[in-house]
């Protein structure tokens, strides 16, 4: 090969080893922590099981996560509210009463401006919980719906039976909550009745907890926009 051949072929090649380059490697592949491992109830382990698409980087076992349970509540208009509406979603969840007057409404501000980041993303849907359910009757989160600006289809408002709620929020989301007139009765101040987490919680389209973010922050709640355009980012490159 003389020069003048060596130095055409270096032209045509190396550009064709860049290309298959970048299209192999050049792709970015961001990552999201997932929570709450399944626990072998028998053995006291981290349950395993086989990856079905690993990357040549990956192990060929994964670890199991939790999902959220399967639930049916109503929603702010009255209607049965089923958890099977959330499937092949991302989802937000918040957890509040209408009667409160501490972080409640300061959570339900943030939980707007990731309505208005995501108001046209049918991808993306927002859960607020009421942990008041006795008191909090559709027509009540109707008014708060209204008070916030609730897009009606992306932001649900949840009642229910308490013997429901309270096992979801804390064995399924798993934050912090507490009734704490069921240990003193004299407690009468719903401020200081109703003992619940400021978080929000992002799951995934598998029901896989993805985040854990102060509702009350608003530097925690930029965290969260970001990361759920990470998690969008994962899955249109699936």
């Amino acid at each position: 090969m003389n020069k003048k051949t060596g130095i055409l072929f270096l032209v045509l090649i190396v550009p064709v080893f860049v290309y298959l380059g970048l299209k192999t490697f050049g792709t970015n592949h961001f990552s999201l922590p997932r929570y709450v491992p399944a626990i072998d109830s028998t053995t006291g382990e981290i349950k395993m099981a086989k990856r079905l698409n690993p990357r040549w980087n990956e192990a060929e076992m994964d670890t199991v996560f939790q999902t959220i349970p399967s639930f049916t509540l109503l929603d702010e208009t009255g209607k049965p509210f089923d958890s099977n509406n959330l499937k092949g979603k991302i989802y937000v969840t918040s957890f509040f009463f209408t009667r409160c007057g501490t972080i409640c409404p300061k959570i339900s501000s943030q939980v707007s401006r990731v309505q208005d980041t995501f108001h046209e993303d049918p991808e993306v849907k927002l859960l607020s919980i009421s942990v008041d359910p006795k008191f909090d009757q559709p027509e009540k989160l109707a008014a708060y719906a209204k008070r916030f600006d609730a897009n009606k289809g992306q932001w649900h408002f949840l009642t229910g039976e308490k013997k429901v709620i309270y096992p979801l929020v804390l064995q399924g989301f798993h934050v912090p909550l507490a009734d704490a007139s069921e240990y003193d009765a004299a407690i009468k101040n719903p401020d200081e009745t109703f003992i619940h987490s400021e978080r929000l919680v992002l799951v995934d389209k598998e029901g896989i907890i993805r985040g854990f973010y102060d509702g009350t922050d608003k530097k925690e709640v930029d965290r969260l926009l970001v990361e759920i355009k990470v998690l969008k980012s994962i899955y249109s490159n699936e």
